[in-house]
């Protein structure tokens, strides 16, 4: 009986430890954290319509074209993507906490896809992020950010003082990467959302305009 409660434990040790390490922060060394709060500064002007050059591959298919975003107010924010031949595949209203659907095609109007694209593009225009943990090695400051089931860990280039990458983790495995490459504060001149666990990603490059 002793034996199997020893084994209860280590197997528990190694749960607790594993949920602890996530593979995203490994190897950095924790902070305490010295801001409660991230704004993320991208897609932030109001006089700006952020036009991108867009690519979606889902499940074997690809679109290509035209992703505009636009901050309508302080917390809004119309998110939509045209096809290089001028066909909308999709048009969102979206702030910090809700997501409304004005138009989505058919063939993407599957639960699994729109609920995906709401967590990627909330994610991707979400302005404040609560700090509540900070991790830093060489060459980023990482702040963690809670958000509910799984965390936001958002990467600080040292050497910019940009965001360069946010990653959403559950405890023991990274779920989406969102990739910047930044023109300004107020721009990311490309940027790539990346998934893990399905077969969808979107890249999206800057439309000078």
């Amino acid at each position: 009986m002793r034996r199997y409660q020893i084994l209860f434990f280590l197997i528990s040790s190694c749960l607790l430890l594993s949920g602890c390490a996530v593979k995203t922060v490994k190897g950095f060394e924790q902070q305490a954290p010295a801001v409660t709060n991230y704004p993320v500064t991208y897609f932030s002007d109001a006089k700006t319509d952020y036009v991108y050059k867009a690519h979606i591959a889902i499940y074997g298919r690809d679109f290509g074209g035209i992703f505009i975003a636009k901050k309508i107010n302080d917390t809004l924010y119309r998110a939509a993507f045209t096809t290089e031949f001028g066909n909308k595949l999709f048009d969102f209203e979206i702030t910090d906490t809700s997501f409304k659907v004005n138009y989505i095609l058919e063939e993407l109007d599957k639960a699994l896809i729109v609920n995906t694209l709401k967590r990627d593009f909330m994610l991707l225009l979400k302005q404040n992020h609560a700090v509540q943990e900070q991790y830093k090695d060489n060459q980023n400051t990482v702040y963690k950010s809670d958000a509910g089931k799984r965390s936001n860990y958002l990467f600080i280039d040292k050497t910019s003082g940009q965001l360069a990458k946010i990653v959403n983790a559950t405890k023991s495995k990274e779920k989406t990467i969102i990739s910047y490459t930044p023109q300004s504060n107020i721009l990311a001149k490309n940027i790539v959302i990346e998934h893990k666990n399905i077969k969808l990603k979107i890249e999206l490059n800057y439309l000078e305009q």
